[in-house]
């Protein structure tokens, strides 16, 4: 069936309040997009910090309500609901149904990193290369948390487990993936012959998402997620750290703190032009650092001093 499409510009500080009102009056879904979204120096968002959800200043919020909802009687309701908002400004369009989840895994195709790491959509064949025996292939359903392997940032950090692999040094190791959305990092490390990996997040959603993908790679009796509070503090060989770059700054110490002397770090999400204040933090517990720049994405990777 049809549905009634409702968007409306709103800001950081009125989100909350726009959002309850239209919950109100009958909203079956929300979604909320950058307000310039098209404009060249529009502010991308991907993953938040540890503790924080990061908004655009400006924003669209669109809501989606019955087909044939009367849209004047609507914008009646939440005037009732919360007459201190300009409904005035909400437009509305009529969309047509469709299936949501297939249109949105559509849109992933097999992608390759490194020699034989490869992100596979669940719903997908494998592709030529992908087959092979040696092979290390992640079946992905991101679902809605972050990591599909389509951004610079996881693609650096999938190309530098690869890496690893190569040299040895992820074999019957024990993998930290911190800031791990999908699972994506901690999946890849583990069918590249890591022993165990363990990934942490601040989004209940997200260890919901990667504990699914490991159950969906079977490999989730080598898999533990935790939120940051309840991470087992221990040390391992390999770590990895696919999050913003003023969450890598403070959490310098206690990322440090989990690497083993001799370990390998990896850190991602860090825009060009942020990568200084990131090697200052991190130079005096690791050396050999060296800086690897995909698009305008940077990744940062050293070993711990022991």
């Amino acid at each position: 069936m049809p549905f009634l499409e409702l968007t409306l510009p709103c800001s950081e500080a009125e989100q909350p309040r726009l959002e309850r009102a239209l919950e109100n009056v009958g909203a079956l879904a929300m979604t909320l997009a950058d307000a310039h979204a098209d404009a060249p120096d529009e502010q991308a968002i991907f993953e938040p910090g540890v503790g924080q959800t990061p908004l655009w200043g400006e924003m669209a919020l669109t809501a989606l309500f019955e087909g044939g909802t009367p849209p004047e009687l609507l914008l009646h309701a939440l005037a009732a609901a919360d007459e201190g908002v300009d409904w005035s400004r909400a437009r509305f369009r009529e969309v047509a149904d469709q299936d949501w989840e297939r249109a949105w895994m559509d849109q992933y195709e097999p992608l390759q990193f490194g020699r034989r790491t490869w992100i596979v959509p669940w719903n997908h064949a494998l592709p030529e290369g992908a087959d092979n025996d040696d092979a290390a292939v992640v079946r992905l359903d991101p679902g809605l948390a972050f990591g599909s392997g389509t951004h610079p940032t996881t693609a650096l950090c999938l190309a530098w487990l690869d890496g690893l692999a190569d040299s040895g040094e992820l074999d019957g190791a024990q993998v930290l993936d911190f800031g791990c959305g999908s699972g994506i990092l901690a999946l890849a490390a583990l069918k590249l012959g890591a022993a165990g990996a363990t990934g942490v997040d601040n989004d209940p959603q997200a260890l919901a998402a990667t504990a699914d993908n490991a159950q969906r790679n079977e490999v989730d009796h080598r898999l533990g997620v935790y939120l940051p509070e309840d991470e087992p503090v221990r040390t391992y060989p390999v770590v990895v750290a696919n999050i913003l770059a003023s969450a890598l700054v403070a959490l310098a110490d206690t990322l440090a703190a989990r690497v083993a002397p001799g370990g390998r770090i990896a850190l991602s999400g860090i825009l060009a032009g942020q990568q200084d204040e990131v090697l200052e933090r991190y130079a005096g517990a690791f050396e050999d650092l060296s800086v690897t720049q995909l698009e305008d994405w940077i990744r940062i990777s050293g070993t711990r001093r022991g």
